[in-house]
């Protein structure tokens, strides 16, 4: 029963953070009908800002996670309106190509820039878990859980209780009838995935010091995102945070009780089993984004 404690402990702090990732993602498909093959780079793009923010400008590490998070936002504005704008009206198949190419670049720019040699980032709190009962938990995983919570929390204030979130559910619902209404539907696409991004950016940022850093971080990360996406039903906000904390218990219990070697595949084991019983996922999307 201690072990099991401790697995759901750490499932839950690793499940905020997935959350984050299949939230950003299944916001852009659902709002823009884009699949962004880029979400992984984008997590990375957030590791590697806090590492540069902090090691080497040697700011503090708190807002060195807020600026990493804002320049994530800024990098998928930067993208959507580079890339995605010119191709709003092309075949799925281009845009697909063109987002591929994109992550591609991320990823060789990083390569490039910081050497291919894993980084750590320096982090303020101590390396003594705080032990409650039979549970440990390092406090740096419990800020990170925090942080994760309070994102996903603030996310759907925005998306519920402002004009902009009233603009992107409307966009989602039926972009012509949205645009008739007056909502700028182009300006919502690029506010959409600037959002989406810097969602990945805050999970690369907050994850970033918990492991290391480094230029393939992305490539797994990017398939769990699409993984947790189809877990909660395409285009469904609650399942995606749905189908983040699922991924989270699934690979911590697997690893704990099973094997550690095959941690990340236990999460797309899963993705077998939920398809096979439930093609729609685990949350059917609904006709609406929230």
């Amino acid at each position: 029963m201690d072990q099991a404690l401790q697995h759901l402990v750490n499932g839950t702090v690793l499940g905020g953070t997935y959350a984050l990732l299949g939230i950003g993602l299944t916001l852009i498909f659902g709002v823009m009908r884009v699949v962004n093959f880029t979400h992984g780079e984008l997590y990375a793009f957030g590791a590697y800002m806090v590492y540069a923010l902090v090691s080497l400008l040697g700011l503090n590490f708190y807002l060195s996670l807020v600026l990493a998070t804002l320049l994530g936002v800024a990098l998928g504005a930067l993208v959507e309106l580079v890339l995605l704008r010119p191709l709003r009206h092309a075949d799925i198949d281009s845009v697909m190509l063109v987002m591929i190419g994109a992550a591609l670049v991320l990823q060789n720019t990083e390569m490039w820039v910081w050497g291919g040699v894993a980084k750590m980032v320096p982090t303020p709190f101590v390396g003594t878990p705080l032990v409650v009962g039979p549970v440990s938990v390092l406090p740096l995983r419990l800020f990170v859980f925090a942080v994760a919570v309070a994102l996903l929390v603030g996310f759907w204030l925005l998306l519920d209780r402002t004009r902009i979130g009233t603009a992107m559910r409307a966009t989602f619902q039926d972009p012509q009838t949205a645009s008739l209404m007056g909502v700028r539907v182009g300006l919502v696409h690029t506010m959409t995935f600037a959002l989406g991004s810097g969602l990945a950016a805050a999970a690369g940022a907050l994850l970033g010091p918990v492991f290391v850093v480094s230029p393939t971080m992305g490539d797994l990360v990017g398939l769990k995102a699409f993984a947790i996406v189809i877990l909660g039903g395409l285009g469904n906000l609650p399942g995606a945070a749905i189908g983040g904390f699922a991924l989270g218990y699934v690979e911590e219990f697997g690893a704990g009780y099973l094997s550690t070697e095959y941690r990340d595949a236990f999460g797309f084991l899963l993705i077998i089993l939920v398809l096979a019983i439930r093609p729609q996922g685990l949350v059917a999307a609904r006709e609406r984004i929230g």
